[in-house]
Formats: structure tokens, C-alpha cells, sequence
């Protein structure tokens, strides 16, 4: 195994509960998962990105841990974790896992002592003050849903601080018991064969790490996960959550040394503002002001996550605008910063649109993120609460409940989509798969297209012409000497310009969504049709 798989690797994002029901209960498991990875491997992902399957109340789709070192009686246990794994190994599928260690559910051992008595051993494993206290820069997560950071606990007489839901109190990571114990996690896990780990909430850890050591401005909790990393697999990888200013992004990768993988959320929110535009010079100017990742590292991309689409590194104005387009209704919108819709039916159903928007993102320097569903143009239901209109049943066939459980429908985890445009007798993987032409079929061929193209693992650069509605990167491979130019119309018209790369008089397409004439002239004209691509590679010489 190489250290650097992840630069040439396609993520898939499963959550374990809406995935697969395998014992017919009504909620997905890891069994389910296992029997389902044969789908990943058509689709040509590489590597699968498990929301969290530890035991847990489930208040806060598993992000409320309760035992980071059990899987969760819903799942199943231990033992189809290793199922699991060992299904992945034989199809050449890593395997990533949360790492929710910022906080943790109040029904953990460890609150539950901590509150007993104010001498308990773990008592400062948490973060308590006898009156609310402000802290510079750290405003609750959902405004409109807690008032406030401070919960006062009855029972230990004091308030405890939580940045997320109440029911999640912050663990004090600058406690050295608290990092043994995150230690102690990470090599259990590691030990069972994952790749690496998506770590929940960096920035907020750090700001606690920050507070109590300001040495490396409080990163220095990363350096010692690093450290877990290089003693027990230096082949694993760190996955950030790390939605702070494209500034620090440099801070947080650490030359390297602290992320392997930073999920971009910079980059994110300027492709939704050029699809909202149906400009690339959003996105082209995002990626301008966006550095390079040092040497073994990449950035992770993606378009819809299990989140609301958190747009904070927008400009008021520029967010507004993401709004207007995407979400026009007030019930669309949430915690007065984000979206909480999918992304089929933010671009209207439009499969044509929804495959360019695979094609942008998978065209884009970095990891591409494929989460599940989105290879279907999966729907979102608006009459759930909060973020869970974004997490229904995956839609495997058209019969009952989805194909996702055999179960009665008052057993379900969540109601799958059965009605419109978006349910699952309109949408569904059994119907898509083998058609070429459908959303399925064209993201499978431009995931293929994708992890055989060495070159867009290379430096990179914008690509020069002058046509609005495009956005065009090209990639040099300087060893090889091979060039790979994208180019994407994210406008509803055909449009057609000259090419202005003078080293790129002959193209051949490699992936394109219809039949284009073949580029001629110096510079070359190149046509696009709407919502059109082309990924073009420079033709090789004798």
C-alpha cells in the first residue's frame, strides 16, 4: 500500500442507518453495507466514508457517541464491522470512519461520572463553569435551536458547555487523559484495518486545545493525532472537517504533517454561487485564491454533504443570492446560514444539469466526495425536521419501501421518498443501471474517466479563453508530458469560443456528455452544448 492512495482516490458517503436494511428491523446496518459494496465497485469508488455506527441514542444521527469502541446494536456488532472490512478488502475498498471526539452524548459514561460529584475523576474530561461565560468567537452551532453554549446540569450543579446540541456536551481535549483515551480509540480502530479517519469538528477542538496551550495556536491537537497515525498505520489518513477561513487552510494542513485530506468548504460554497450564476468565474477565482496543498496532501471536494449546504464562506450579498436561486422558501433555508435540500432538486430535477454538476466537481483538483444517492439524483423531504429532509432511504429498486427494508412502514429509521419526481418508483438504482444515458450511467462513466486520468492528480492551472458560462482547468503532467484540459458550460445555452492554449492545437475527447465536432483553427473553437462537458487530452505524438 502506497502512503499517497488517497491523491488518485473517488470517496463514497454512506450513512450505515438509510444504506441497506439487511434483517428487515427498519434501520440500515453494516450487513447491509457489506451486501451493498458491489455497487460502489460498479460505480468506480474507491474508497467508502462511514457515518457514524458507534452506540448511541441516535439524537444527532450517531454524531451523539455514547461508546466510541462498540458498534451500536442497530448496526449489529464487532463482528460485521469485520465482516465488513474484509468484504471491502476483497473488492480494493478502503474504508474511512468518523472520529466524533469534539464531543459526546450526555448518556456516555463519562458525562454520567463527571456529573455524579465534583470530585469525579472525570469531571474535568468536560468543560463546566458555575455561570455562563462568554468565549470570544464561539456562538452556538444552531441558532434558533439553543440559545446558548451553557446548560445548566442539575445534578452536577453546574453548566457545562456544548457548541452543538445540548445533549452533546464538549469533551476538555486539553485534559492529557482525553487525548489518551482519543488515542487509545484511534488504535483500536486502526488496528481492525481502516485507512484513516474523518475527523468531526477540527476547528472547534482546536479553539478548546487553543485556550488551554496556545503553542501552534492550538493545532498541536492535531500533531498528536498525527503522532497516533505514524505509529500505528503512517498509511492512514486524516480527514478535516474544517469550515474556517481559505487563509488558515495552511495552518490546519501543517506542511502536511497534520491533514492529509482538508474537506474544502471554501471551494464548495463558490461552485454553488457559480451554479447559481451558471458563471465559472466564481468558482475559477475561488480556486485562484485557494493555495496549493502541500506535498502529500490534497483537499476534499464535493456538492451535497449529510449536512445543510453551510455557505458562511460567502459574502452576505454572494449567500443571498445562493439562496434566491436555490432555496426561494423560508422552509428551504436553515439556521439563517444554509440549505437544506439535495442537490437533484435544487437544480430542478434536471438530469442534464445534475450531470454537469458531477462532472464540475469531479473535474476539480482534489479528492472528489460522492454521497450516497446523489448518483440517482436523489430528492430531499422538507416535511422532516432540520437536516434530517437530507437523509432518507437509499432507493435501490422500485418495490416496497425502496428496496432499503423489508420492514412495515411505522418501523422505518425515516420515510423513504415514494411520491414525484424524486421517489423512488421514478428514481431508483435497479432502473438506472443499465442505461447509459441516465444520471447513474453517466456519473459511472465519468468516475471511470476520472480515476484513469493520471494527469488530474497534477498541477494545475485555469485554462484561457474568454466565454462566461464556462469553467475550464487544465492539468500538466510534466514527466509524462501529457496535458488534460476540462471544460464545463454551467449556462443553459450552446455556446462556442477559442481555446487560447497554444499547446493545445490537437485535443482528442476522453469524456464528453454528446458527440462535439472536433476542435479546429488556431486557437481552437470549442463547442458545448447546454449544460455541456468535455474533459480533452492533448494528442500524444509519434
Amino acid at each position: 500500500m502506497h502512503e499517497d492512495w488517497h491523491r488518485n482516490a473517488v470517496i463514497y458517503q454512506i450513512d450505515p442507518s438509510l444504506f441497506r436494511d439487511s434483517n428487515g428491523d427498519g434501520r440500515g446496518d453494516l450487513r447491509g453495507v457489506a451486501d451493498r459494496l458491489d455497487h460502489l465497485r460498479a460505480l468506480g469508488a474507491n474508497c467508502i466514508w462511514l457515518l457514524p455506527f458507534y452506540k448511541s441514542p441516535f439524537r444527532d444521527a450517531g454524531y451523539d457517541v455514547s461508546d466510541h469502541l462498540s458498534v451500536d446494536p442497530r448496526f449489529g456488532d464487532i463482528a460485521d464491522f469485520i465482516h465488513l472490512m474484509e468484504r471491502a478488502e476483497e473488492l480494493q475498498l478502503r474504508v474511512l470512519i468518523e472520529l466524533v471526539v469534539q464531543h459526546t452524548s450526555v448518556d456516555h459514561p463519562w458525562f454520567q461520572h463527571a456529573r455524579s460529584h465534583r470530585d469525579s475523576p472525570y469531571r474535568d474530561w468536560f468543560l463546566w463553569s458555575d455561570e455562563p461565560v462568554e468565549v470570544e468567537g464561539v456562538e452556538p452551532i444552531f441558532p434558533g435551536i439553543e440559545d446558548s453554549i451553557w446548560t445548566w446540569d442539575e445534578q452536577a450543579g453546574q453548566y457545562y458547555r456544548h457548541v452543538f446540541y445540548s445533549h452533546q456536551p464538549d469533551l476538555n481535549v486539553a485534559n492529557p487523559a482525553v487525548r489518551a483515551e482519543i488515542a487509545r480509540i484511534m488504535a483500536y480502530w486502526l488496528r481492525l484495518g481502516i485507512a484513516g479517519f474523518r475527523v468531526d469538528a477540527v476547528p472547534h477542538m482546536v479553539e478548546v486545545a487553543r485556550a488551554a496551550d496556545p503553542r501552534k495556536d492550538g493545532l498541536w491537537i492535531l500533531d498528536d493525532m498525527r503522532d497516533v497515525i505514524a505509529r500505528r498505520n503512517p498509511d492512514a489518513v486524516l480527514m478535516g472537517e474544517t469550515d474556517v477561513p481559505v487563509s488558515k487552510y495552511d495552518e490546519y494542513f501543517g506542511n502536511g504533517q497534520r491533514l492529509n485530506l482538508l474537506l474544502d468548504f471554501w471551494v464548495n460554497n463558490h461552485l454553488f454561487l457559480a451554479l447559481a450564476r451558471g458563471e465559472g468565474e466564481p468558482l475559477a477565482r475561488a480556486l485562484t485564491e485557494r493555495k496549493p496543498p502541500p506535498p502529500h496532501s490534497r483537499f476534499g471536494v464535493w456538492l451535497r454533504n449529510h449536512d445543510e449546504l453551510d455557505l458562511e464562506q460567502l459574502s452576505p450579498q454572494e449567500r443571498e443570492e445562493v439562496m434566491a436561486a436555490f432555496a426561494p422558501d423560508e422552509d428551504m433555508r436553515i439556521y439563517g446560514r444554509g440549505i437544506r435540500r439535495r442537490l437533484a432538486p435544487m437544480l430542478g430535477g434536471d438530469d442534464a444539469r445534475i450531470a454537469m454538476a458531477h462532472a464540475l466537481m469531479l473535474s476539480l483538483p482534489g479528492v472528489p466526495i460522492l454521497r450516497y444517492g446523489e448518483e440517482i439524483g436523489m430528492g430531499d423531504d422538507l416535511s422532516l425536521p432540520e437536516r434530517r429532509s437530507v437523509r432518507t432511504p437509499m432507493q435501490w429498486s422500485d418495490t416496497r419501501n425502496g428496496g432499503f427494508s423489508s420492514a412495515d412502514a411505522g418501523e422505518l429509521v425515516a420515510p423513504p421518498i415514494s411520491e414525484g419526481a424524486f421517489g423512488y418508483p421514478a428514481r431508483n438504482v435497479e432502473a438506472e443501471m443499465p442505461q447509459p444515458d441516465s444520471l447513474l450511467g453517466r456519473t459511472i462513466a465519468m468516475v471511470g474517466c476520472r480515476l484513469g486520468i493520471r494527469e488530474m492528480g497534477c498541477p494545475y492551472r485555469l485554462a484561457r479563453f474568454e466565454c462566461r458560462p464556462v469553467f475550464g482547468v487544465r492539468y500538466d503532467d510534466e514527466e509524462g508530458g501529457s496535458v488534460v484540459v476540462a471544460l464545463i458550460n454551467l449556462g443553459g445555452e450552446p455556446v462556442e469560443f477559442a481555446l487560447r492554449e497554444d499547446d493545445l492545437l490537437e485535443l482528442v475527447d476522453v469524456l464528453r456528455d454528446r458527440d462535439y465536432p472536433t476542435p479546429e483553427g488556431k486557437p481552437p473553437r470549442i463547442a458545448l452544448g447546454p449544460y455541456g462537458y468535455r474533459w480533452m487530452r492533448r494528442k500524444q505524438r509519434e
